[in-house]
């Protein structure tokens, strides 16, 4: 981080009580960021985040959907960078209802790129995107040119708020720069529908772990400080690399599958009794094969993932196991 670039400008955090954009959050404060913190709650108990940080923020309890409140936001604060990461992020929620999640995900993302719009101030929007949002396709690696075709509510949603951000570029020059992550893991992700913090909970509770695919299908993990990272070189590098209107893939470049993931999860809780897992085979609507190319990010941006797997898990383990919140 430019600490330099980041001190006592002002920044919005759409979605800033979530995994990600806790920890985003957390690496600004550290700069002396003036923040603006969004987010339909407030004040959770799950989250990394402590009473210091949230007395060095403007907390914000509210609704990307809500048009006026963005706008009023930007022009009562003068924002000058956006990173929107509010979306409906559980794939099984968005399946059960997707009116909720296409009024979140892509009107919520249509109405921060029109307020970004109109503001003169605005430097730097960073749309948070998915690798869900390419959909399906044979040809693996998934690299940046590929065809967005998602198929299902959320899939479909990132899709579109991927295209948006496109059109905002390319019909009104707005500096927008999209990202489209593996699957992001480490301390402080409190959604237990995804593999590493569920299986984890398995650990401290001497729980069985039931896996839902049949254990063979392939994703991208990622450690979340090393997708903090990228979001900050993006917003800094913008303007001096002529960023404005691009995708960005990040990711490892190291697929393994759900088993070999669950072995080296157990690997790293051997001294905790480790955990027993049952393979259900009961996925739907989910893509077996699916990881990325960060080709382009690491030539463009030079953004390197500094923690391997073996690191990263290390300490995901270590402060999931040595946790005082209940979970």
């Amino acid at each position: 981080m430019n600490k330099r670039f980041w001190k006592d400008r002002t920044v919005l955090v759409t979605g800033y009580e979530g995994f990600l954009g806790s920890h985003l959050v957390k690496a600004l404060i550290s700069c002396g960021t003036k923040i603006i913190g969004l987010d339909k709650k407030v004040g959770r108990n799950e989250t990394i985040l402590s009473k210091n940080d949230y007395s060095q923020m403007t907390v914000i309890k509210g609704n990307v959907e809500n048009y006026r409140l963005l706008d009023s936001l930007l022009f009562k604060h003068h924002i000058e960078i956006v990173f929107h990461l509010a979306a409906e992020s559980i794939v099984g929620k968005c399946q059960d209802n997707p009116r909720r999640t296409f009024l979140s995900n892509i009107k919520g993302t249509w109405n921060i790129l029109e307020v970004c719009r109109h503001s003169k101030k605005i430097s730097a929007v960073i749309i948070a995107s998915s690798d869900k949002a390419y959909g399906e396709h044979k040809k693996l690696p998934y690299k940046e040119s590929a065809e967005l075709k998602g198929r299902h509510p959320y899939d479909v949603s990132k899709s579109c708020a991927d295209l948006l951000a496109h059109a905002y570029f390319h019909s009104y020059g707005l500096p927008v720069v999209i990202t489209r992550c593996g699957n992001i893991y480490g301390p402080g992700d409190f959604n237990f529908s995804r593999v590493i913090p569920d299986a984890l909970r398995c650990v401290r509770h001497k729980k069985t772990f039931f896996v839902r695919s049949d254990g063979h299908f392939v994703r991208d993990y990622v450690f979340v400080d090393d997708i903090v990272e990228g979001y900050i070189l993006l917003a800094e590098n913008i303007k001096k690399l002529g960023l404005a209107g691009e995708a960005f893939n990040f990711s490892t470049n190291q697929p393994l599958s759900v088993l070999e993931l669950l072995d080296k999860i157990n690997q790293k809780c051997f001294k905790h009794g480790g955990f027993k897992y049952v393979i259900l085979n009961k996925a739907k609507f989910e893509i077996k094969h699916q990881y990325l190319s960060s080709e382009k990010v690491r030539r463009r941006l030079g953004w390197r993932p500094l923690y391997s797997l073996d690191v990263g898990l290390g300490r995901t383990v270590k402060w999931y196991l040595g946790s005082r919140k209940s979970f």
